[in-house]
Protein backbone atom coordinates (compact mmCIF):
# COMPACT_ATOMS: atom_id res chain seq x y z
CA UNK A 1 0.00 0.00 0.00
CA UNK A 2 1.23 3.65 -0.93
CA UNK A 3 2.41 6.07 1.91
CA UNK A 4 -0.65 8.05 0.05
CA UNK A 5 -3.05 5.54 0.78
CA UNK A 6 -1.84 4.54 4.18
CA UNK A 7 -2.33 8.70 5.42
CA UNK A 8 -5.77 8.53 3.72
CA UNK A 9 -6.79 5.86 6.04
CA UNK A 10 -5.84 7.19 8.97
CA UNK A 11 -7.39 10.37 8.79
CA UNK A 12 -10.75 8.48 7.74
CA UNK A 13 -10.45 6.67 10.88
CA UNK A 14 -9.77 10.02 13.19
CA UNK A 15 -13.13 11.08 11.46
CA UNK A 16 -15.01 8.14 12.01
CA UNK A 17 -13.66 8.25 15.56
CA UNK A 18 -14.33 11.19 16.11
CA UNK A 19 -17.64 11.21 15.12
CA UNK A 20 -18.57 8.21 17.10
CA UNK A 21 -17.10 10.45 20.17
CA UNK A 22 -19.07 13.35 19.94
CA UNK A 23 -22.53 11.29 19.36
CA UNK A 24 -21.65 9.46 22.29
CA UNK A 25 -20.88 12.45 24.19
CA UNK A 26 -24.16 13.98 22.48
CA UNK A 27 -26.27 11.16 23.78
CA UNK A 28 -24.95 11.06 27.74
CA UNK A 29 -25.70 14.74 27.42
CA UNK A 30 -29.45 14.52 26.74
CA UNK A 31 -29.83 11.59 28.75
CA UNK A 32 -28.41 13.76 31.86
CA UNK A 33 -30.23 16.75 31.83
CA UNK A 34 -32.37 17.94 34.80
CA UNK A 35 -36.32 17.49 34.88
CA UNK A 36 -37.88 20.67 35.75
CA UNK A 37 -38.17 21.85 39.37
CA UNK A 38 -41.00 20.02 41.47
CA UNK A 39 -42.40 17.27 38.43
CA UNK A 40 -41.25 14.80 35.91
CA UNK A 41 -42.48 17.26 33.01
CA UNK A 42 -40.19 19.33 31.90
CA UNK A 43 -40.58 22.94 31.51
CA UNK A 44 -40.92 25.31 28.33
CA UNK A 45 -42.31 28.23 27.09
CA UNK A 46 -42.54 26.99 23.31
CA UNK A 47 -45.65 28.73 21.67
CA UNK A 48 -45.67 25.58 19.83
CA UNK A 49 -46.27 23.03 21.56
CA UNK A 50 -47.75 19.53 20.50
CA UNK A 51 -50.98 18.70 21.62
CA UNK A 52 -49.76 15.73 22.96
CA UNK A 53 -47.13 17.74 24.77
CA UNK A 54 -50.14 19.99 26.56
CA UNK A 55 -51.83 16.10 26.90
CA UNK A 56 -48.84 15.16 29.18
CA UNK A 57 -49.96 18.25 31.48
CA UNK A 58 -53.57 17.47 32.18
CA UNK A 59 -54.86 14.99 34.61
CA UNK A 60 -57.97 13.78 36.59
CA UNK A 61 -56.83 10.99 37.79
CA UNK A 62 -54.83 8.82 35.49
CA UNK A 63 -51.66 10.31 35.93
CA UNK A 64 -49.25 11.87 38.46
CA UNK A 65 -48.81 15.69 37.93
CA UNK A 66 -46.72 16.45 41.42
CA UNK A 67 -44.56 13.43 42.35
CA UNK A 68 -43.94 13.58 45.99
CA UNK A 69 -42.24 11.95 48.64
CA UNK A 70 -42.77 7.71 47.97
CA UNK A 71 -45.37 7.72 45.27
CA UNK A 72 -45.95 4.28 44.75
CA UNK A 73 -49.52 4.11 46.52
CA UNK A 74 -50.40 7.32 44.67
CA UNK A 75 -49.25 5.58 41.01
CA UNK A 76 -51.26 2.81 41.85
CA UNK A 77 -54.52 4.52 42.47
CA UNK A 78 -53.71 6.68 39.01
CA UNK A 79 -52.96 3.31 37.35
CA UNK A 80 -55.92 2.04 38.16
CA UNK A 81 -58.24 4.75 37.18
CA UNK A 82 -56.95 4.79 34.01
CA UNK A 83 -58.08 1.01 33.35
CA UNK A 84 -61.68 1.59 35.01
CA UNK A 85 -60.62 -0.20 38.05
CA UNK A 86 -62.21 2.56 40.09
CA UNK A 87 -62.72 1.28 43.22
CA UNK A 88 -58.69 -0.11 43.61
CA UNK A 89 -58.41 3.59 42.54
CA UNK A 90 -60.06 5.05 45.93
CA UNK A 91 -58.66 2.55 48.22
CA UNK A 92 -54.88 3.41 46.90
CA UNK A 93 -55.77 6.73 46.85
CA UNK A 94 -57.01 6.71 50.82
CA UNK A 95 -53.88 4.53 51.10
CA UNK A 96 -51.20 7.47 49.93
CA UNK A 97 -53.63 10.03 51.85
CA UNK A 98 -52.88 8.13 55.30
CA UNK A 99 -49.23 8.54 53.91
CA UNK A 100 -49.39 11.99 53.34
CA UNK A 101 -52.23 13.53 54.47
CA UNK A 102 -51.70 17.42 52.58
CA UNK A 103 -51.62 15.97 49.35
CA UNK A 104 -54.40 17.74 47.21
CA UNK A 105 -53.79 16.26 44.36
CA UNK A 106 -54.21 12.85 45.46
CA UNK A 107 -57.18 13.85 47.07
CA UNK A 108 -58.61 15.28 44.11
CA UNK A 109 -57.87 12.26 42.45
CA UNK A 110 -59.90 10.18 44.99
CA UNK A 111 -63.45 12.49 44.97
CA UNK A 112 -62.93 11.71 40.94
CA UNK A 113 -62.68 8.28 41.20
CA UNK A 114 -65.62 7.99 43.41
CA UNK A 115 -67.88 9.79 40.97
CA UNK A 116 -66.79 7.25 38.44
CA UNK A 117 -67.17 4.00 40.53
CA UNK A 118 -70.99 5.48 41.48
CA UNK A 119 -71.83 6.59 38.00
CA UNK A 120 -72.72 9.86 39.46
CA UNK A 121 -73.72 12.91 37.41
CA UNK A 122 -71.26 15.48 37.46
CA UNK A 123 -69.65 18.86 36.26
CA UNK A 124 -66.59 19.47 35.30
CA UNK A 125 -64.16 22.24 36.36
CA UNK A 126 -60.31 23.10 35.73
CA UNK A 127 -57.60 24.37 37.70
CA UNK A 128 -54.24 25.09 35.90
CA UNK A 129 -51.48 25.80 37.90
CA UNK A 130 -47.69 26.34 38.19
CA UNK A 131 -46.41 22.52 39.39
CA UNK A 132 -43.82 22.88 36.79
CA UNK A 133 -42.03 26.32 38.33
CA UNK A 134 -43.63 26.79 41.75
CA UNK A 135 -44.53 23.53 43.41
CA UNK A 136 -45.41 24.57 46.63
CA UNK A 137 -47.48 27.06 45.17
CA UNK A 138 -48.97 24.77 42.93
CA UNK A 139 -50.44 22.82 45.46
CA UNK A 140 -51.31 26.12 48.12
CA UNK A 141 -53.67 26.85 45.33
CA UNK A 142 -54.73 22.95 44.95
CA UNK A 143 -55.62 22.61 48.41
CA UNK A 144 -58.32 25.03 48.12
CA UNK A 145 -60.03 23.56 45.14
CA UNK A 146 -60.17 20.20 46.59
CA UNK A 147 -61.25 21.00 50.16
CA UNK A 148 -63.96 22.87 48.14
CA UNK A 149 -64.60 19.99 45.85
CA UNK A 150 -64.39 17.61 48.72
CA UNK A 151 -67.17 19.57 50.88
CA UNK A 152 -69.42 19.85 48.65
CA UNK A 153 -69.44 16.43 46.90
CA UNK A 154 -69.37 14.98 50.74
CA UNK A 155 -72.44 16.86 51.10
CA UNK A 156 -74.18 14.93 48.18
CA UNK A 157 -73.31 17.64 45.14
CA UNK A 158 -75.96 20.85 44.42
CA UNK A 159 -78.88 19.59 42.94
CA UNK A 160 -77.64 15.95 42.75
CA UNK A 161 -74.87 17.03 40.75
CA UNK A 162 -70.77 16.55 41.84
CA UNK A 163 -67.95 18.12 40.73
CA UNK A 164 -64.97 16.53 38.77
CA UNK A 165 -62.01 18.46 38.80
CA UNK A 166 -59.13 18.49 36.07
CA UNK A 167 -55.45 19.37 37.00
CA UNK A 168 -53.34 20.98 34.73
CA UNK A 169 -49.46 22.32 34.91
CA UNK A 170 -48.96 25.28 33.06
CA UNK A 171 -45.48 26.28 34.15
CA UNK A 172 -46.73 29.80 34.97
CA UNK A 173 -45.80 30.30 31.44
CA UNK A 174 -47.46 32.72 29.37
CA UNK A 175 -46.97 29.94 26.38
CA UNK A 176 -47.85 27.17 27.97
CA UNK A 177 -50.94 28.78 29.24
CA UNK A 178 -51.89 30.18 26.03
CA UNK A 179 -52.38 26.15 24.87
CA UNK A 180 -53.74 25.48 28.11
CA UNK A 181 -56.63 27.96 27.62
CA UNK A 182 -57.08 26.57 23.98
CA UNK A 183 -57.00 23.34 24.52
CA UNK A 184 -59.69 24.08 27.54
CA UNK A 185 -61.84 26.25 25.39
CA UNK A 186 -62.25 23.14 22.69
CA UNK A 187 -63.37 20.90 25.73
CA UNK A 188 -66.89 20.89 25.80
CA UNK A 189 -66.95 19.34 29.25
CA UNK A 190 -65.76 22.18 31.26
CA UNK A 191 -67.49 24.22 32.67
CA UNK A 192 -65.11 26.72 34.05
CA UNK A 193 -61.58 26.96 35.23
CA UNK A 194 -59.55 28.31 38.00
CA UNK A 195 -56.05 29.97 37.29
CA UNK A 196 -53.78 30.85 36.35
CA UNK A 197 -50.77 32.09 38.93
CA UNK A 198 -48.77 34.60 37.85
CA UNK A 199 -50.87 37.87 35.86
CA UNK A 200 -48.56 37.38 32.93
CA UNK A 201 -49.76 34.27 32.50
CA UNK A 202 -53.58 34.83 33.26
CA UNK A 203 -53.60 37.51 30.94
CA UNK A 204 -51.65 35.92 28.12
CA UNK A 205 -54.38 33.37 28.22
CA UNK A 206 -57.20 35.54 28.97
CA UNK A 207 -58.08 36.31 25.11
CA UNK A 208 -58.65 32.94 24.27
CA UNK A 209 -61.33 32.35 27.61
CA UNK A 210 -63.12 35.36 26.34
CA UNK A 211 -63.38 34.61 22.70
CA UNK A 212 -64.20 30.95 23.82
CA UNK A 213 -66.58 32.12 26.24
CA UNK A 214 -65.30 29.92 29.43
CA UNK A 215 -65.44 31.60 32.35
CA UNK A 216 -62.14 32.14 34.00
CA UNK A 217 -61.61 32.79 37.65
CA UNK A 218 -57.73 33.56 38.53
CA UNK A 219 -57.20 33.09 43.12
CA UNK A 220 -54.00 34.92 42.45
CA UNK A 221 -53.84 37.27 39.76
CA UNK A 222 -53.48 40.77 40.88
CA UNK A 223 -52.64 43.04 37.97
CA UNK A 224 -54.63 45.96 37.33
CA UNK A 225 -54.71 45.25 33.49
CA UNK A 226 -56.51 42.19 34.09
CA UNK A 227 -59.48 44.23 35.43
CA UNK A 228 -59.79 45.01 31.33
CA UNK A 229 -59.77 41.77 30.02
CA UNK A 230 -62.85 40.84 29.42
CA UNK A 231 -66.43 39.95 30.60
CA UNK A 232 -65.90 36.31 31.01
CA UNK A 233 -62.58 37.17 33.38
CA UNK A 234 -62.95 36.83 37.17
CA UNK A 235 -60.47 36.57 40.34
CA UNK A 236 -61.01 35.82 43.97
CA UNK A 237 -57.74 38.43 45.17
CA UNK A 238 -58.50 41.71 45.21
CA UNK A 239 -56.53 44.00 42.58
CA UNK A 240 -52.84 46.02 43.22
CA UNK A 241 -55.27 49.19 43.49
CA UNK A 242 -56.47 47.99 46.83
CA UNK A 243 -52.71 46.37 48.28
CA UNK A 244 -50.73 49.74 46.87
CA UNK A 245 -53.21 52.24 48.89
CA UNK A 246 -53.13 49.68 51.93
CA UNK A 247 -48.90 49.58 51.96
CA UNK A 248 -49.32 53.49 51.27
CA UNK A 249 -51.44 54.11 54.03
CA UNK A 250 -49.53 52.20 56.38
CA UNK A 251 -46.43 54.21 55.39
CA UNK A 252 -48.51 57.55 55.62
CA UNK A 253 -50.43 57.17 58.57
CA UNK A 254 -49.03 54.28 61.09
CA UNK A 255 -45.07 55.05 60.20
CA UNK A 256 -45.27 58.69 59.93
CA UNK A 257 -43.06 58.34 56.45
CA UNK A 258 -43.53 60.30 53.23
CA UNK A 259 -40.39 58.73 50.93
CA UNK A 260 -39.96 55.46 50.08
CA UNK A 261 -37.70 53.21 47.10
CA UNK A 262 -39.53 50.57 45.25
CA UNK A 263 -37.95 47.06 44.32
CA UNK A 264 -39.52 45.60 41.01
CA UNK A 265 -39.60 44.28 37.86
CA UNK A 266 -40.42 46.19 35.05
CA UNK A 267 -40.89 43.00 32.68
CA UNK A 268 -43.60 41.56 34.87
CA UNK A 269 -47.24 42.90 35.02
CA UNK A 270 -47.73 42.03 38.59
CA UNK A 271 -44.99 43.44 39.67
CA UNK A 272 -45.08 46.53 37.73
CA UNK A 273 -48.75 47.12 38.54
CA UNK A 274 -48.34 46.86 42.44
CA UNK A 275 -45.23 49.68 41.58
CA UNK A 276 -47.47 51.72 39.65
CA UNK A 277 -50.38 51.67 42.31
CA UNK A 278 -48.39 52.23 45.34
CA UNK A 279 -46.88 55.06 43.61
CA UNK A 280 -49.75 56.54 42.71
CA UNK A 281 -51.63 55.88 45.73
CA UNK A 282 -48.54 57.32 48.08
CA UNK A 283 -47.95 60.67 45.90
CA UNK A 284 -51.91 61.16 45.97
CA UNK A 285 -51.71 61.65 49.79
CA UNK A 286 -48.85 63.75 50.30
CA UNK A 287 -45.80 60.89 49.90
CA UNK A 288 -43.04 60.61 47.47
CA UNK A 289 -41.80 57.12 45.50
CA UNK A 290 -38.00 58.63 45.14
CA UNK A 291 -36.57 56.25 43.16
CA UNK A 292 -37.76 52.39 41.38
CA UNK A 293 -34.94 49.83 41.07
CA UNK A 294 -35.27 47.30 38.14
CA UNK A 295 -34.62 44.54 40.35
CA UNK A 296 -34.77 41.77 36.81
CA UNK A 297 -31.17 43.88 35.41
CA UNK A 298 -28.39 41.86 34.75
CA UNK A 299 -26.37 44.49 36.96
CA UNK A 300 -28.51 44.56 39.39
CA UNK A 301 -26.68 45.36 43.09
CA UNK A 302 -28.79 45.96 46.06
CA UNK A 303 -25.62 47.42 47.98
CA UNK A 304 -25.31 49.70 45.47
CA UNK A 305 -29.24 50.71 45.35
CA UNK A 306 -29.20 50.61 49.21
CA UNK A 307 -26.76 53.10 49.48
CA UNK A 308 -28.25 55.14 46.10
CA UNK A 309 -31.25 55.45 48.76
CA UNK A 310 -29.83 56.59 51.37
CA UNK A 311 -28.26 59.84 49.78
CA UNK A 312 -31.43 60.52 47.99
CA UNK A 313 -33.00 60.39 51.48
CA UNK A 314 -35.51 57.62 51.42
CA UNK A 315 -37.26 56.93 54.26
CA UNK A 316 -38.73 53.24 53.79
CA UNK A 317 -38.69 50.42 51.33
CA UNK A 318 -41.15 48.45 49.26
CA UNK A 319 -40.54 45.20 47.33
CA UNK A 320 -43.09 44.20 44.98
CA UNK A 321 -40.98 41.25 43.07
CA UNK A 322 -42.52 38.51 41.12
CA UNK A 323 -41.41 34.86 40.84
CA UNK A 324 -38.59 35.28 39.01
CA UNK A 325 -36.99 37.95 40.91
CA UNK A 326 -37.71 36.72 44.78
CA UNK A 327 -34.23 36.08 45.23
CA UNK A 328 -32.94 39.50 44.30
CA UNK A 329 -36.11 41.04 46.59
CA UNK A 330 -34.31 39.03 49.79
CA UNK A 331 -30.80 40.10 48.76
CA UNK A 332 -32.33 43.58 49.29
CA UNK A 333 -33.75 42.66 52.98
CA UNK A 334 -30.46 40.93 53.87
CA UNK A 335 -28.07 44.05 52.61
CA UNK A 336 -30.52 46.21 54.26
CA UNK A 337 -30.20 45.00 57.52
CA UNK A 338 -32.94 46.54 59.50
CA UNK A 339 -31.85 50.04 58.58
CA UNK A 340 -34.93 50.94 56.03
CA UNK A 341 -38.47 49.89 57.38
CA UNK A 342 -39.47 46.79 55.16
CA UNK A 343 -43.02 46.51 53.06
CA UNK A 344 -44.10 44.46 50.30
CA UNK A 345 -46.73 42.80 47.90
CA UNK A 346 -48.31 39.35 48.55
CA UNK A 347 -45.59 37.64 46.35
CA UNK A 348 -42.51 38.35 49.32
CA UNK A 349 -45.41 35.86 51.76
CA UNK A 350 -43.28 32.83 51.11
CA UNK A 351 -40.89 30.43 53.01
CA UNK A 352 -38.10 31.67 51.34
CA UNK A 353 -38.68 35.22 52.96
CA UNK A 354 -39.19 33.38 56.24
CA UNK A 355 -35.70 31.78 55.89
CA UNK A 356 -33.85 35.01 55.77
CA UNK A 357 -34.31 35.43 59.74
CA UNK A 358 -33.66 38.31 61.64
CA UNK A 359 -33.04 40.60 58.89
CA UNK A 360 -36.73 40.35 57.85
CA UNK A 361 -38.45 40.57 61.16
CA UNK A 362 -40.87 43.87 61.11
CA UNK A 363 -41.49 43.37 57.15
CA UNK A 364 -45.24 44.30 56.98
CA UNK A 365 -46.96 42.37 53.74
CA UNK A 366 -50.18 42.96 52.23
CA UNK A 367 -52.37 39.75 51.68
CA UNK A 368 -55.57 38.76 51.08
CA UNK A 369 -56.69 36.19 54.28
CA UNK A 370 -54.30 35.13 57.19
CA UNK A 371 -55.28 32.20 59.33
CA UNK A 372 -54.19 34.27 62.41
CA UNK A 373 -56.79 36.65 61.95
CA UNK A 374 -59.45 34.16 61.56
CA UNK A 375 -58.77 31.15 63.16
CA UNK A 376 -62.62 30.26 64.18
CA UNK A 377 -63.98 30.31 60.64
CA UNK A 378 -65.64 27.29 59.51
CA UNK A 379 -63.22 27.13 56.68
CA UNK A 380 -59.97 27.64 58.79
CA UNK A 381 -61.10 24.81 61.08
CA UNK A 382 -61.87 22.08 58.38
CA UNK A 383 -58.84 23.24 56.50
CA UNK A 384 -56.70 22.12 59.63
CA UNK A 385 -58.40 19.37 60.02
CA UNK A 386 -58.57 18.02 56.21
CA UNK A 387 -54.29 18.76 55.92
CA UNK A 388 -53.49 19.12 59.11
CA UNK A 389 -52.09 22.00 59.65
CA UNK A 390 -52.11 26.18 59.01
CA UNK A 391 -53.50 27.02 55.24
CA UNK A 392 -52.24 30.68 53.62
CA UNK A 393 -54.21 32.98 51.23
CA UNK A 394 -53.73 31.09 47.69
CA UNK A 395 -55.44 28.27 49.49
CA UNK A 396 -58.67 30.24 50.61
CA UNK A 397 -58.69 32.44 47.43
CA UNK A 398 -58.09 29.37 45.64
CA UNK A 399 -61.36 27.73 47.92
CA UNK A 400 -63.03 30.84 47.35
CA UNK A 401 -62.44 30.53 43.07
CA UNK A 402 -64.25 26.92 43.25
CA UNK A 403 -66.77 27.53 45.48
CA UNK A 404 -68.04 30.43 43.34
CA UNK A 405 -67.48 28.33 40.15
CA UNK A 406 -69.55 25.53 41.73
CA UNK A 407 -72.29 27.47 42.93
CA UNK A 408 -72.61 29.49 39.27
CA UNK A 409 -72.60 26.42 37.66
CA UNK A 410 -74.84 24.30 40.05
CA UNK A 411 -77.33 27.42 38.96
CA UNK A 412 -77.01 27.98 34.96
CA UNK A 413 -74.51 24.85 33.69
CA UNK A 414 -73.72 26.12 31.00
CA UNK A 415 -70.59 28.77 30.02
CA UNK A 416 -72.60 31.39 29.45
CA UNK A 417 -74.86 30.90 32.13
CA UNK A 418 -72.30 30.43 34.71
CA UNK A 419 -71.07 34.04 33.52
CA UNK A 420 -74.07 35.88 33.80
CA UNK A 421 -74.40 34.26 37.16
CA UNK A 422 -71.34 35.49 38.14
CA UNK A 423 -72.15 39.17 37.00
CA UNK A 424 -75.04 39.39 38.02
CA UNK A 425 -75.38 42.54 41.33
CA UNK A 426 -77.44 39.98 43.81
CA UNK A 427 -74.62 36.98 43.52
CA UNK A 428 -72.83 36.53 46.91
CA UNK A 429 -71.39 33.11 48.48
CA UNK A 430 -69.69 33.04 51.24
CA UNK A 431 -66.44 31.97 51.20
CA UNK A 432 -62.97 31.49 53.39
CA UNK A 433 -61.91 35.24 52.99
CA UNK A 434 -66.00 36.33 52.90
CA UNK A 435 -69.11 37.14 51.56
CA UNK A 436 -67.59 36.66 47.46
CA UNK A 437 -69.12 38.96 45.28
CA UNK A 438 -67.75 40.22 41.98
CA UNK A 439 -67.79 44.26 40.74
CA UNK A 440 -68.75 44.49 37.39
CA UNK A 441 -64.81 44.47 36.12
CA UNK A 442 -64.55 41.06 37.18
CA UNK A 443 -62.61 42.04 40.54
CA UNK A 444 -63.18 41.20 43.62
CA UNK A 445 -64.06 44.01 46.51
CA UNK A 446 -62.25 42.91 49.42
CA UNK A 447 -59.68 44.77 51.85
CA UNK A 448 -56.65 43.30 52.29
CA UNK A 449 -55.10 42.18 55.74
CA UNK A 450 -51.36 43.38 56.90
CA UNK A 451 -49.45 40.96 58.53
CA UNK A 452 -45.68 41.20 60.01
CA UNK A 453 -42.38 38.79 60.31
CA UNK A 454 -41.65 38.20 64.01
CA UNK A 455 -40.10 35.57 66.04
CA UNK A 456 -41.92 32.23 66.44
CA UNK A 457 -42.68 28.64 66.08
CA UNK A 458 -45.76 28.01 63.99
CA UNK A 459 -43.46 27.48 60.69
CA UNK A 460 -40.55 25.59 60.91
CA UNK A 461 -37.87 28.63 60.06
CA UNK A 462 -38.31 30.07 63.85
CA UNK A 463 -40.41 33.29 62.59
CA UNK A 464 -43.82 33.04 61.55
CA UNK A 465 -46.01 35.73 59.77
CA UNK A 466 -48.46 37.04 61.81
CA UNK A 467 -51.11 39.79 61.71
CA UNK A 468 -49.89 43.43 62.14
CA UNK A 469 -51.33 44.71 65.43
Amino acid sequence: MSQKNESLIFVLALLITGGLLAAGYFWWFERNQPLSPGGNIPSTSSPNMAVGTIDTRISQGEKVLIPSGDSTLKQGGTSALASGRYEIAIQQFNAALEQNKNDPETLIYKNNAEILKNNSSYYTLAVSIPIGTSVNTAQEILRGVAQAQTEVNKAGGLNGKFFKVMIVNDDNSPAVASEVAQKLVNDSEVLGVIGHYGSNTTLAATPIYEAGKLVLISPTSTATEISNAGDFIFRTVPSDRFAGSTLARYLLNTLNLKKAVVFFNSTNEYSSSLQTEFTTALSGDGGEVITAFDIAKPNFNPIQALEQAREQGAEAIVLTPDLSTIEQALQVVRMNRKQFPLLGGDSVYRPETLKVGSDAVGMVIAIPWHILANPNSEFAQEANQLWGGDVNWRTATGYDAAKALMIAISKNPTRTGVQQVLSTSDFNVQGATGVIRFLPSGDRNQALQLVTIEPGNRSSFGYDFVPVR
